[in-house]
């Protein structure tokens, strides 16, 4: 299958991020001397987000780097699985360009949590902030034009203690990720309730 049919597969941006991430582990795992299973703590710490750096040595590029970055083979497995399962849909509803807004705007929140409120000595790293903005986009929208405002708030919270209860899991930039996955998706949501609104009162009139 070529790389052509993957982009259609999955959609153009969601498997560009895919990529991304998938580049900058290789990135790493050579920074960790050919160590493709587990990261070192130094490579983490200077490409992932280590609260100390960000606060001391003015390392405010980490909020944007740690989002692509992955602690080992199996934390970055898990999340690329979400990043193609979750994103190609909301690329399908949304398009390409908001798939890539919802994930970094998502990704950054999360980080921004995790800087203030975890201790500074903190490293943190990989796209699961991010990754909770496009299901908390997902199910905001669903439960917008569903008119269930409620149930998908619940839905999404529901997700977010499941997800975060587990040791070592940053359930701040989970948070903080699906705070405003939940924002952009009201908002979008909104405008494709009004636009099918539209077109079903004056649909028949085009």
């Amino acid at each position: 299958m070529s790389l052509e049919r993957y982009f259609h597969r999955y959609g153009r941006a969601t498997f560009t991020l895919f990529l991304i991430n998938v580049a900058v582990y290789v990135v790493e795992a050579l920074l960790s001397g050919g160590n493709f299973l587990s990261i070192k703590g130094g490579v983490l710490a200077f490409l992932g987000q280590w609260n100390y750096a960000v606060l001391n040595y003015g390392y405010w590029w980490q909020l944007f780097t740690a989002m692509f970055v992955h602690v080992n083979i199996i934390h970055i497995f898990f999340n690329m699985y979400f990043l193609l399962t979750m994103g190609r849909q909301l690329e399908r509803v949304l398009g390409p360009k908001r798939v890539v807004l919802t994930y970094i705007v998502s990704g950054l929140v999360g980080n921004v949590l995790t800087l203030f409120l975890m201790p500074p000595m903190t490293i943190s790293a990989g796209a699961s902030g991010a990754l909770f903005g496009i299901v908390g986009a997902l199910i905001t929208i669903s439960g917008v034009v569903g008119g269930n405002m409620q149930g998908a708030l619940m839905n999404a919270f529901f997700l977010f203690l499941i997800n975060s209860v587990l040791p070592g899991v940053n359930a701040y930039a989970h948070l903080g990720g699906l705070l405003a996955g939940i924002a952009i998706g009201y908002y979008y949501g909104k405008v494709i309730k009004r636009r099918l609104t539209w077109q079903y009162a004056y649909g028949d009139y085009w």
